[in-house]
């Protein structure tokens, strides 16, 4: 596997969504954004967003006003109205007080004129990223694992899984409700290891040994799912 290959694959717990038609400044904010450890879906086709925030759960989402199919104005709105409170930052040329007042009254957390520098962006998704955190205590039927300690309990007492087995379910727990397919895993897990798919599921059953029935369900041939 390439360098450039594996970068797509590395699991950076900050995740933005960013809907931007242009695609030399798409590219280089992608570019840009995931060398400092952020994950970007970029999407330049806009038509394809609720698509998007079906499937997938963002820290933040970055919103060109001026697009090709949609008002970005109109973008936040749906959003807002799908109840869905991601924050959203929005980056455009509209530099008025009145584009701001709109898409602040619409639900808008923040505002970016272009053109700007990249460093203030970063700075500001930072911000905005605090408002989201994945929960630090998860409650999994009658399973509770505490994050922040490395913990697992059930009716108080502890369940002790191996190291590797914990890596795995963080990861399924920071996607959760997302299919997170086995290639991402064994690239978070094990790196440059010349290891196989068998591997997954072996600690993929450790995990469904402490969890409760259908936790964890399988998608043949992609990856798996916590639900």
């Amino acid at each position: 596997m390439t360098k450039s290959n594996k970068k797509s694959y590395i699991i950076y717990f900050m995740k933005i969504l960013l809907i931007e038609d242009d695609l030399i400044l798409g590219e280089s904010v992608k570019e840009y954004l995931e060398l400092n450890d952020i994950e970007v879906v970029w999407i330049y086709d806009d038509r394809q967003f609720k698509d998007v925030l079906k499937f997938n759960q963002f820290d933040v989402m970055v919103i060109d006003l001026m697009l090709r199919y949609n008002k970005g104005e109109d973008i936040i709105e749906w959003i807002r109205d799908n109840n869905i409170n991601t924050p959203i930052l929005v980056l455009t040329a509209k530099n008025s007080i009145e584009s701001k007042e709109e898409c602040f009254n619409k639900g808008a957390d923040d505002y970016l004129v272009k053109p700007f520098e990249p460093k203030e962006l970063l700075l500001r998704l930072k911000a905005l990223s605090k408002r989201k955190k994945i929960e630090q205590l998860i409650k999994i039927g009658d399973i509770l694992v505490d994050l922040d300690n490395k913990i697992i309990k059930k009716q108080n007492e502890e369940i002790k899984i191996s190291k590797t087995a914990w890596k795995i379910l963080y990861l399924l727990i920071s996607r959760r409700g997302e299919i997170v397919d086995t290639e991402t895993i064994l690239n978070y897990v094990w790196g440059d290891k010349a290891v196989g798919d068998e591997i997954v599921r072996a600690y993929i059953k450790e995990l469904r040994k402490i969890l409760p029935p259908d936790s964890i369900q399988t998608y043949k041939g992609r990856g798996y799912r916590l639900v």
